[in-house]
């Protein structure tokens, strides 16, 4: 069974967003992103092929290393979709803040 995932699967699993913030910072390869984890080398290499599917992550085959990049792009489409929801919060915050500024003042 071949299933399809898309990225907002890959990044509900914390090593893959712990992947996702090493791999940010600077490229790597996949035995230095295996450094940082205390699993299997195939567990984190079955991560790197769900973010590479996700194209979350790109590969560049460097010598006999494929060294993996961070693909701020489809990173960006996680963003966006998010963004109305940040907003929304930010506005109930902001009028919940104004509620209780009020409340205070009128209470002195």
């Amino acid at each position: 069974m071949n299933l399809r995932r898309d990225v907002f699967q890959a990044i509900a699993d914390p090593t893959r967003r712990a992947i996702l913030l090493l791999v940010a910072s600077q490229s790597m390869t996949a035995g230095a992103i295996a450094a940082n984890f205390d699993t299997a080398r195939p567990t984190v290499s079955k991560h790197l092929q769900i973010l590479t599917e996700c194209e979350l992550l790109e590969q560049e085959q460097n010598g006999r290393e494929i060294v993996y990049h961070f693909n701020a792009k489809k990173m960006k489409a996680v963003a966006d979709f998010i963004e109305p929801f940040r907003n929304l919060w930010e506005d109930r915050f902001n009028k919940l803040e104004a509620v209780m500024k009020k409340y205070k003042s009128s209470k002195k």
